[in-house]
């Protein structure tokens, strides 16, 4: 389900808000939230195409997840190493300096 909430943690969670909010308030706060999620989401898509534009080429495929910095270094990398035409070397035997750990 949602934010990975299961039935019974649904329905628990809706029953809190009976008890807290009210059943008559229910309605108009669940319509305020909802108002509020488009608008954090329209924020959120806004800022999206805006940094598309301005980090330029090469990023218009851009997803927020991507912005992660691992997620990022990686698709950076596998994007500069399939553009080059680096061939691997045979002797992957290197030895590490024990001095530079």
């Amino acid at each position: 389900m949602f934010f990975d909430i299961g039935a019974g943690e649904f329905f628990g969670l809706a029953i809190l808000a009976v008890i807290l909010v009210g059943p008559d308030r229910l309605p108009h706060v669940a319509s305020e939230a909802a108002k509020i999620v488009r608008k954090l989401r329209a924020l959120s898509q806004n800022a999206t195409a805006e940094l598309r534009e301005n980090l330029g080429p090469g990023f218009e495929d851009l997803q927020p997840s991507d912005l992660h910095p691992k997620t990022f270094i990686r698709k950076q990398l596998a994007g500069a190493l399939d553009e080059s035409e680096v061939k691997p070397t045979k002797n992957l035997n290197a030895k590490i300096d024990p001095d530079l750990l």
